[in-house]
């Protein structure tokens, strides 16, 4: 086994009520200390059924250009297909150690494929308090199906992949004519047919110090668009106007994080 996982280490500082010390956050991002508690404005939350594309298109405008995240409703993926997902995720964390290892990502690999408890180098020898299960869901010529693969899981993931391309779909074009340019600007300059879809199952194990502990440090994300599915386990937090706040669960919205290469596509269509 290449490393301790923060499953593994979860079991044990329950009956301590502490975490290792390279877990413990600085007091700069100590959640106790950083979440800000007075009033603050919401994460905008958006149909994405809007009968209206006018509206939907300034809608997701400002909230990219003001949040760079939003929440949407009504995003045609069935909530079973999301429950099935989240299940079949689920009962890979449950498989015994050892089981799990087997899908590990290799050490040293080129690739963020696999199972694994670290994607990025922190600063200070810190870690983060998750476990993940990481790879490529579309399109199929892409998929390697060396991961944990069962049937219920290749369903889970054939189905979702469906139903989320068509979302993504919608916010390409969405997106594009929100920046002034036709609907299949952003899509084309992403990849076109070709664009890689990855999912990214993370675990966060209970943690006996919540307080003092980070399961995803502060970051942005390299991809084109990030979509969250979230669940009612509160955690989630935006930075905005100089303050982390958390953000709202809503049952079976989807949460849409602008990733760095819109911003980049977007400086280059600007400049």
């Amino acid at each position: 086994m290449e490393l301790q996982r923060v499953q593994a280490i979860a079991s044990l500082s329950f009956s301590k009520d502490t975490i290792p010390a390279e877990f413990i956050r600085p007091d700069k991002e100590q959640p106790a200390i950083t979440t800000y508690r007075g009033p603050v404005p919401e994460i905008p939350t958006i149909d994405l059924n809007d009968p209206c594309e006018e509206n939907l298109v300034r809608l997701i405008a400002k909230a990219s250009r003001e949040w760079g995240i939003f929440q949407v409703v009504n995003h045609g993926i069935p909530s079973d297909v999301i429950r099935k997902l989240q299940a079949a995720g689920k009962e890979f964390f449950e498989l015994p150690q050892e089981e799990k290892e087997f899908y590990a990502m290799p050490p040293g690999a080129q690739t963020v494929e696999g199972y694994g408890s670290k994607l990025q180098k922190e600063v200070e020898g810190k870690k983060a308090w998750v476990d993940h299960l990481f790879h490529k869901i579309w399109p199929p010529s892409s998929i390697n199906y060396q991961y944990w693969n069962p049937p219920s899981y290749r369903d889970a993931n054939e189905e979702y992949a469906k139903y989320m391309k068509e979302v993504v779909d919608k916010l390409f074009k969405t997106l594009s004519l929100g920046l002034g340019v036709e609907g299949h600007v952003l899509k084309e300059a992403s990849g076109g047919e070709d664009i890689e879809y990855m999912l990214k199952i993370n675990y966060y194990p209970p943690c006996p110090r919540p307080d003092l502990a980070l399961g995803v440090v502060p970051h942005t994300d390299l991809s084109t668009i990030t979509i969250l599915v979230p669940n009612d386990v509160p955690g989630l937090q935006v930075f905005k106007d100089d303050r982390w706040i958390n953000a709202k669960y809503i049952p079976n919205a989807l949460i849409v994080h602008i990733g760095d290469q819109i911003e980049v596509i977007h400086s280059l269509n600007s400049s």
